[in-house]
């Protein structure tokens, strides 16, 4: 049988739960025209790049699909009907990638870096010189030659001193 890659955008506003089960339904309808899905990643919600039926973010979902060209008709079929999915694609591969997406790798990758950052700002303490407040140390003295308000200061523009 052919090898598809699909994603699909689903509306912020609904829950994770219910665009599992919206993709449980998917599952059903690939299922039943003889097809099967290799794997599912919920890459949750994202920015869009522009509005998409007047929402900024979505829900993001792939789908690794084994299955005849049918059922991928079927399964966009009820997609298109669907208010809640915004947008999807669907595109034929010769073979499944088996390892994590880009997106997935790219979401540990910041998982880690965010752990990272957190135990830093941890050993330098709240306010460390990362800009969150905390003391600034000695400015100095800041208004030793500055006139007094009403005054104008003396200005030498070069020339005669």
């Amino acid at each position: 049988m052919p090898l598809y890659e699909h994603v699909l955008l689903a509306r912020q506003d609904v829950t994770s739960q219910q665009v599992e089960t919206m993709i449980d339904t998917y599952k059903g309808v690939i299922e039943q025209n003889g097809g099967r899905l290799e794997k599912i990643e919920m890459w949750g919600v994202k920015s869009l790049a522009y509005r998409i039926k007047k929402n900024r973010k979505a829900h993001f979902a792939l789908l690794n699909i084994d299955a005849p060209p049918a059922a991928i008709a079927e399964m966009e079929r009820q997609m298109q009907i669907s208010e809640d999915i915004l947008r999807f694609m669907t595109i034929r591969v010769e073979e499944l990638e088996q390892e994590p997406s880009a997106m997935m790798q790219k979401r540990d990758r910041d998982d880690r870096r965010d752990r990272e950052r957190g135990r830093r700002r941890d050993d330098e303490g709240f306010g460390g010189g990362g800009g969150f407040g905390g003391d600034r140390g000695d400015r100095g003295d800041r208004g030793g030659d500055r006139p007094e308000r009403g005054e104008r200061p003396e200005r030498n523009f070069g020339g005669e001193n």
